[in-house]
């Protein structure tokens, strides 16, 4: 008889927030992966805007690739971030668009938001906010932003697909969607893919990549630009590991909706 394994997706959906509230609380402790302005600028992060915006925001960046070139934001626009964290790019974002544009952020764990919106209270950035809602289901409304944008989250939820028809609903038409996130070459096999530990590590929840863009074509969303980012990768021994065996690699694309 075949035993038929699925992910736990409530045991996830804790894992990932302890996680990332580690991640807001304490961005010096150990984790699988790089954080702070080191890896940001390895990334491609403008060290001029990293200035311009809260070192402790930059601090927590846990982003996998640096996009921004691909979003094109333009003053006046209005952004959505999903999976904001403790807001470093949102606060990029809100440097794109000025005071004249509008930036939220889009966050399920109560540590982060907390982070960012203490963070863009006391610096004095009125164009942000940050909403407490899952990446699926935001709770915007329909055609509300110019542009979305995600770094290094839309691997850890568990319908993929789903996330990728809320970006088309929220966006307006003629509006980019502008992403990093972990892929891999080949498909994961089931032990690692129903480990909600290692989908929590931005390993588990890796999409195949041809697989990944077919899932954002299939919401209605026209591919622009797809590229690897070499300058990624995994600290921790499991992590690199997997990497090098499944080909679990950062990617960054631009889309855009008829």
């Amino acid at each position: 008889m075949t035993t038929i394994v699925t992910l736990d997706t409530a045991a996830l959906e804790q894992k990932v927030k302890a996680m990332y509230r580690a991640v807001a609380e304490d961005p010096d402790g150990e984790f699988h992966f790089e954080m702070g302005r080191a890896l940001a600028q390895r990334l491609g992060y403008a060290p001029d805007e990293l200035d311009r915006i809260p070192a402790e925001a930059i601090r927590s960046f846990a982003g996998v690739g640096c996009y921004f070139d691909l979003a094109e934001a333009k003053a006046g626009q209005a952004v959505v971030d999903l999976g904001s964290g403790s807001g470093m790019d949102s606060f990029i974002a809100g440097l794109r668009v000025g005071p004249s544009g509008r930036v939220i952020g889009i966050d399920m764990t109560d540590e982060q938001l907390a982070k960012a919106r203490r963070l863009a209270a006391s610096g004095g950035w009125p164009q942000l906010s940050f909403r407490k809602a899952y990446i699926q289901a935001t709770g915007l409304d329909e055609a509300c932003c110019d542009l979305v944008i995600s770094n290094g989250v839309i691997n850890l939820a568990p319908d993929k697909r789903e996330v990728f028809r809320e970006a088309a609903r929220i966006l307006r038409p003629g509006g980019r969607l502008a992403l990093a996130d972990i892929v891999t070459e080949t498909q994961l096999p089931e032990g690692i893919t129903c480990d909600a530990t290692l989908w929590a590590a931005c390993i588990g929840g890796a999409m195949q990549s041809g697989e990944y863009v077919a899932a954002v074509e299939a919401a209605g969303l026209r591919i622009l630009r797809y590229r690897e980012n070499p300058e990624y990768r995994f600290i921790s021994a499991n992590a690199a590991k997997a990497s090098a065996k499944f080909g679990v690699k950062s990617i960054s694309l631009s889309a855009v909706k008829a």
